[in-house]
């Protein structure tokens, strides 16, 4: 058995889930500790850079695209013309890169509560920052839950709640309170899209979020699994709530004829991710 010590492997334990992932290192590049949390960059063995917030894994170079394209795309292609998008968290830029992409959308608030992600970003992952400077893109450090419960009604296309699991800063982003000002600040046919944890790990959370999000009025749900191989169980999902109207298909010949590219998404992934699990069938009509 390999030995995994501190000073070759980062290993993130999860007891709330009974496992361990770990990855191999070569050296700890930095640490930084925010207001808000514990940031550190690593150089790894096989994954390229590694991005840590508060012990637990965030990003690699080499795989971060299954999140970025999954929370991004198919949001933006269920829309029917999404012009003004907001991200809440999205501090490595990744997602907010993937967004930019769409040649129709107008404008792009991305409001993290932590400057520090963005500066190890910056630094580390400067490919997920090379669209920082896009004239549609808006980068802000404030709070992004003030910042939705303070925007104008009816004003927004899309919100991408990129943030992380719903501890800490993030804790605020998976409640009723903050889904009621999502819905508020919606147009019509507006589409709230959330990264919504492990459906084989987290299915109680994934329900609750669901439920809450019917609560306060979203008309549609769907929830959207993936490859997700540093985080745990290496299945993950994001879910998309529609404000006023049922999910009908999705904008498939524009994704098909799409001028940029993508490692992961596509129509047929798109398609795929649509075709809910049984397990997840199960617990969604409980």
């Amino acid at each position: 058995m390999t030995n995994l010590d501190q000073t070759t492997w980062f290993t993130e334990v999860s007891d709330r889930d009974g496992s361990a992932f770990s990855l191999r290192i070569n050296k700890k590049l930095e640490e930084k500790q925010s207001p808000f949390q514990k940031v550190e960059m690593y150089e790894t063995t096989d994954f390229g850079n590694l991005m840590i917030i508060d012990g637990c894994t965030m990003v690699t170079t080499r795989e971060n695209f299954f999140y970025h394209e999954m929370i991004s795309h198919p949001a933006l292609y269920s829309h029917t013309n999404p012009k003004n998008v907001v991200i809440i968290g999205g501090g490595d830029c990744g997602t907010l890169r993937e967004v930019l992409k769409h040649p129709a959308v107008e404008t792009v608030h991305q409001i993290d509560i932590d400057a520090v992600v963005t500066e190890m970003a910056l630094k580390y992952f400067p490919e997920l920052c090379e669209s920082n400077n896009d004239p549609r893109a808006t980068v802000m450090f404030d709070d992004g839950i003030k910042f939705m419960a303070d925007a104008a009604p009816e004003s927004i296309d899309i919100i991408i709640v990129d943030g992380t699991d719903p501890v800490g800063p993030g804790e605020g982003l998976f409640n009723h309170a903050f889904y009621t000002s999502c819905l508020k600040a919606l147009r019509s046919g507006g589409i709230l899209v959330q990264q919504s944890e492990s459906p084989l790990m987290h299915m109680p959370l994934l329900v609750e979020m669901r439920d809450a999000m019917q609560d306060v009025g979203f008309a549609d749900l769907q929830t959207l699994p993936f490859p997700q191989p540093i985080y745990p169980s290496g299945l993950w999902s994001v879910t998309l709530a529609r404000k006023d109207e049922n999910f009908a298909g999705f904008r498939e010949h524009d994704a098909n004829s799409a001028n940029f590219d993508t490692e992961y998404y596509n129509t047929g992934i798109h398609l795929g991710a649509l075709a809910t699990p049984n397990f997840m069938k199960r617990a969604f009509n409980k």
